[in-house]
């Protein structure tokens, strides 16, 4: 019964625990965050909630960023969150210019992921880190995220062996470890801390 119980939940929201994560593990300074790849802005708003800081919504999808702002406003949080379309390879802010980047489940659909994560480097201030990957924070509810890949592997194979193929490669830990080589971080972190896959990596402050 209590399977039964758990497959017909609805799942809690991810967002806030990654959110806490990105606070964990990147420990930024009050000022400006990206939330690159945002979607319709989950892990941006979080963090927001979180923090007095201005959070830079950035997203190729110009009707996602719609949806986001929408969220925000209804949460109260409009002037602190600031929607930008634009790709991950070509981010239009200055270089050294915000205090962290977070990326949830976005670089696994990036054109040339190795680009993007310079881009990504190029904009940390020095000293500032970044935490890119997939995954459902630490304190994710365990039956939730048992729950949760249930559903989402369900879902990929009955797209067949290509499907499974295509969803798979790109979340393991030799993908993220050959774009972070790709793109010069030949000293992120590469793991399943916080759970999932993420990359964590900070810019040199010499």
């Amino acid at each position: 019964m209590k399977a039964a119980e758990e497959t017909s939940k609805e799942l809690p929201d991810w967002f806030p625990t990654v959110a806490e994560d990105v606070l964990q593990y990147c420990l930024p300074k009050p000022g400006l965050w990206v939330d690159l790849g945002c979607g319709a802005g989950g892990l941006g708003l979080a963090l927001a909630r979180m923090s007095q800081s201005t959070i830079l919504l950035i997203d190729p999808d110009a009707d996602a960023l719609t949806k986001a702002v929408e969220k925000a406003e209804a949460d109260g949080l409009t002037g602190r969150v600031v929607p930008i379309v634009a790709c991950a390879e070509r981010i239009p802010l200055p270089d050294e210019s915000v205090d962290v980047v977070a990326s949830r489940g976005s670089i696994f659909f990036w054109n040339d992921p190795p680009q993007g994560l310079r881009e990504v480097y190029r904009i940390l201030r020095r000293g500032a880190r970044a935490l890119i990957g997939g995954g459902l924070g630490s304190s994710y509810p365990a039956w939730a995220r048992e729950e949760f890949y249930r559903r989402r592997n369900a879902d990929v194979q009955a797209g067949g062996a290509e499907a499974v193929r295509k969803w798979e490669v790109p979340r393991q830990p030799e993908w993220m470890e050959a774009q972070a080589r790709s793109a010069g971080l030949y000293d992120a972190l590469i793991e399943p801390t916080p759970p999932h896959l993420w990359m964590l990596f900070e810019k040199d402050i010499s």
